[in-house]
């Protein structure tokens, strides 16, 4: 892609900046085919990003994307382009914003709603070391639901700066955006809002400019330098208008299928378990209810939506008010499940204690690509959630070791009277499995041997499963545990186990999880304990399989801890 310096994006004809849009626009999608990524979100923004760039003079003027979703084509116009191939694979470049990979990225970004905060922030710290330059925070309408925007809001008078908000209006974020935000956008769009609705923007003191095509220069050049011209004395609300997937005709008619691509999936997902599970299972028990922050689909919820609508809720980017959602109904009869991935349940953290578990209350966490997840990186890997629900008291957590037990442990907590979460990796396979009592491990490989692994989760059970095979090879017998449950913990197998060498392996951070409570509960026994996890960094952006094994439990690490333990005799 030919390479554009901002004096040149300055001095452009439109047709010029057209032409480089459309070779924006095909570097990511070729790209994106290979290396999969967010495609739609990122289509949507190519001329909003192109006249920034025009406009705005970056590095030394800031920008902060909200979540992320659309910044590849401002990897393309910074320092990046020759190095763009490598997105997201291990090494290569991120597919979020990284301050430590370009200095184009003024602030890390991977969760919705932070934006605004952010920005604030930096104008804040340029005010106090009189510095002069603009700062903006572009943010999608499906972020503009979040709370922590209007936290942030809420102290833009305070803080007594200058910041312009580029509110990017696609009527999306993965799925699409609802709530009374959403209908005050479409108000406002349409052109029928109420005078207050623009005052109310006002009032929190930013001067609202709208609506602007966002992908038609003709209307966005001269909005956005006349906002420029703002911030000289204001902080400005410019309201745009894109097309999500514009430029690619499939992913204009599917924004929500292509918002994020896989360059291949190798298994069936447990989010297609967990829709048809829990449809069937609401056939039956009225009572049971759905509740999803802004990932229907992604969580595998369209079935349960499409045939009870009356009982599925979508709350938008809001994770914090789903988990009170659930707790309320859960409090008055009902029995709701809440779909989310690992890395956005953290978000959520104080609701989980203090309504769920606080008042006993039978929600049930469906907790999806729990582990590594490989190439969004550092903000989406989760691998901290054993660790943090672990501490909290009346949360039973479920760990299936395939997707048949997964489904199992679903039918199974239709009638669990109490908090539990179940957390599992992104796909998986179907398997045999014993039946389920709560806080009992399985038994898969019993010997007459001084090792024992406890190995929790398909990944990790899989990885004990080989190591198990080698050690047939070698003629060392080796005992094989499901942990399949972390809380209650099966004290009574563990205690009552004659092997003095123990191994424990887990699709989580080392600090906290399966092997702190398993050295917790054989304290004083005598045991040799060797405890396998993640290591305790952040995990980058790569391939999943080898970010596992790189960062986290490996065979040859494993297999060798088993060897001298069998050497020890």
């Amino acid at each position: 892609m030919e390479k554009f310096t901002h004096e040149a994006l300055a001095n452009a004809s439109v047709r010029q900046l057209q032409t480089l849009c459309e070779q924006i626009r095909e570097e990511i999608f070729r790209t994106v085919s290979v290396r999969g990524g967010h495609l739609a979100s990122n289509l949507g923004v190519v001329e909003l990003t192109v006249a920034l760039h025009r406009v705005f003079t970056f590095p030394e003027d800031k920008i902060i994307f909200d979540v992320g979703h659309q910044c590849y084509p401002h990897k393309l116009l910074s320092d990046r382009a020759d190095r763009f191939s490598t997105l997201r694979s291990r090494g290569g470049i991120s597919g979020f914003p990284k301050r430590a990979e370009s200095e184009y990225d003024s602030y890390d970004t991977g969760h919705a709603g932070t934006a605004i905060s952010a920005a604030l922030g930096i104008a804040k710290a340029r005010d106090l070391k009189k510095e002069d330059f603009d700062v903006i925070a572009l943010i999608g309408d499906g972020s503009f639901n979040n709370g922590l925007i209007y936290e942030a809001l809420n102290s833009l008078r305070v803080l007594n700066t200058r910041i312009l908000i580029i509110l990017n209006d696609n009527g999306m974020s993965i799925s699409p955006t609802v709530g009374s935000t959403h209908d005050v956008l479409e108000e406002l769009k349409a052109g029928n809002a109420p005078l207050a609705d623009v005052r109310l923007f006002e009032r929190y003191g930013l001067e609202y400019m709208g609506v602007f095509a966002g992908n038609d220069f003709e209307s966005l050049l001269p909005a956005l330098e006349q906002a420029k011209e703002k911030l000289k004395t204001s902080s400005v609300l410019l309201h745009v208008t894109t097309k999500k997937g514009q430029g690619h005709p499939f992913c204009e008619q599917a924004p929500d299928l292509t918002h994020g691509v896989s360059p291949g999936k190798k298994g069936k997902e447990y989010s297609n378990v967990l829709g048809e599970t829990l449809t069937t299972l609401a056939e039956a028990d009225k009572r049971i209810v759905a509740v999803t922050a802004a990932m229907t689909d992604a969580l595998g919820l369209r079935p349960f939506f499409e045939k009870f609508p009356e009982r599925a809720f979508d709350v938008g980017i809001c994770e914090e008010h789903a988990s009170v959602l659930s707790a309320a109904l859960a409090a008055e009869g009902m029995k709701p499940y809440y779909a989310i991935y690992s890395t956005f349940l953290q978000r959520a953290f104080d609701e989980i204690i203090h309504d769920v578990c606080g008042q006993n209350l039978p929600v049930t966490f469906c907790i999806d690509r729990a582990g590594v997840s490989g190439a969004d990186g550092e903000t989406h890997q989760g691998v901290f959630d054993l660790s943090y629900l672990s501490l909290i008291p009346n949360l039973t957590i479920a760990i299936p070791g395939n997707l048949s037990e997964f489904r199992a442990m679903l039918e199974m907590s239709a009638s669990f009277p109490a908090p539990l979460a179940i957390r599992y990796p992104r796909e998986g396979e179907e398997g045999a499995f014993s039946p389920i009592e709560i806080g009992k491990f399985d038994i898969l490989h019993s010997n007459m041997s001084d090792i024992i692994i406890y190995a929790a989760g398909e990944r990790c059970i899989n990885l004990a499963e080989r190591i198990y095979q080698r050690a047939r090879l070698e003629e060392i017998p080796l005992t094989v545990v499901n942990a399949r449950f972390l809380k209650p913990l099966d004290e009574e197998l563990l205690t009552s186990r004659p092997e003095r060498n123990v191994i424990t392996i887990e699709d989580n951070a080392l600090i906290g999880g399966l092997g702190d409570a398993i050295t917790r509960c054989l304290k004083n026994s005598g045991k040799n304990i060797f405890c396998f996890g993640y290591r305790d960094v952040f995990i980058p952006h790569g391939d999943a399989r080898g970010l596992f094994s790189e960062f986290g439990p490996n065979d040859d690490e494993i297999f060798a801890c088993v060897r001298k333990c069998h050497a020890r005799g």
